[in-house]
């Protein structure tokens, strides 16, 4: 999907796009280089929700990294409403896996860090803070500290305070990877509220097929080193049944999904195991 055509036939740009991005390292103690991404090219329609899923070391924090502007693309480009990402900026919201909390901070002054960056007056901050802290179901735990709350809770601070901001789009780097199961279906249940509710360009990272099919209106599968796309799945289901993930439909994804990876993930154990004999 590179552009979209509104009703009276113009054609709305991207919301964000990544124009032939390749990314390339040196290798230590040689001339040669290790490319971790090659000829990566994505269209993000404003309001949308990608997911990106891929083998073990097919370059999705890279990516992740270049859409941050915490490194820059040995090649292309990365464009956010039309103006190149040229380093980090508050209006791409970040949340990882780790949680990035504040330990000396309360959940409440965790997410006013970044309103504290825009310069809002505290009176302002508070009010944001609190009105995110009820989007995400924390209502009354302002003044926990981040070792006083679960996991769950903790990562729905960091949303919360990635949200608080108003960035752009929100790019999420496998942030229920480190959470149990039924936490991380619960969380995965209020992502899509949060998003519905705010309508928010959301590029979300993961590397569980189920996952990527239960969120992403589209789902982008990447290769194995150097990663790259290797095709788009657009995901139509209805998420309002009582048991989704076990429906027929689900099931039809996933395996079209799995099929698209499996030969990617054989390559990719293949590639470790070559270079752990170098």
């Amino acid at each position: 999907m590179s552009t979209t055509a509104s009703d009276r036939g113009q054609v709305t740009p991207p919301k964000l796009r990544l124009e032939h991005v390749t990314k390339q390292f040196d290798v230590r103690g040689t001339k040669d280089k290790f490319t971790a991404i090659a000829d990566i090219a994505i269209d993000l329609a404003a309001g949308e929700f990608l997911v990106l899923v891929g083998p073990s070391g097919c370059g999705k924090s890279t990516l992740l990294d270049l859409l941050g502007g915490l490194s820059t693309p040995t090649s292309g480009r990365i464009l956010l409403d039309g103006k190149p990402v040229t380093g980090p900026g508050l209006d791409r919201g970040i949340v990882f896996q780790q949680y990035a909390l504040l330990p000396w901070r309360t959940a409440r002054h965790n997410i006013e860090f970044g309103l504290e960056a825009k310069g809002l007056p505290k009176k302002e901050r508070r009010s944001l803070a609190e009105h995110y802290l009820e989007l995400v179901g924390l209502h009354g735990f302002g003044d926990r500290y981040p070792h006083e709350l679960s996991g769950g809770m903790k990562q729905r601070v960091a949303i919360a305070r990635s949200l608080a901001f108003d960035p752009e789009v929100l790019l999420m780097d496998e942030p229920f990877a480190a959470l149990d199961a039924q936490t991380r279906e619960s969380l995965q249940d209020e992502l899509l509220r949060i998003w519905k509710a705010t309508g928010k360009t959301i590029l979300f990272i993961t590397h569980g097929i189920d996952e990527a099919i239960y969120l992403g209106q589209r789902v982008a599968v990447l290769t194995s080193r150097p990663g790259r796309v290797k095709t788009f799945v657009d995901i139509d289901i209805d998420r309002s049944g009582e048991d989704v993930r076990s429906n027929e439909q689900f099931r039809q994804y996933r395996h079209k999904i799995w099929t698209l990876l499996h030969g990617e993930v054989e390559r990719a154990q293949v590639i470790e195991k070559e270079e752990a004999h170098v």
